[in-house]
């Protein structure tokens, strides 16, 4: 029901319990806050560090799991299907 999103969080695809919910965005508040830091390190926005962190999440998605594109579709990782990379990651 959780799966790593395009943009570096994760999201839930299908329902839930609220203890599941609440985890989902403190595990993404952690995210924000890195992703914030590290940009303004690195002189980026927040959204393009999330978006390349995002590629690297997706790369390590394994067979069964399910992940986000940018369409806004979530689908479910096929055995002998290739890492979901989108190509602006290439």
């Amino acid at each position: 029901a959780i799966g790593e999103r395009y943009d570096g969080y994760i999201g839930v695809a299908a329902p839930v319990s609220a203890a599941v919910r609440s985890q989902v965005a403190t595990i993404n508040i952690h995210r924000r806050s890195l992703y914030s830091n590290l940009a303004a390190r690195k002189g980026a926005s927040p959204q393009d560090v999330g978006i390349t962190a995002g590629c690297e999440l997706l790369s390590r998605v394994a067979v069964g799991e399910i992940y986000l594109l940018s369409d806004g579709v979530w689908r479910r990782r096929a055995p002998g299907q290739g890492a979901p990379i989108p190509d602006y990651c290439r």
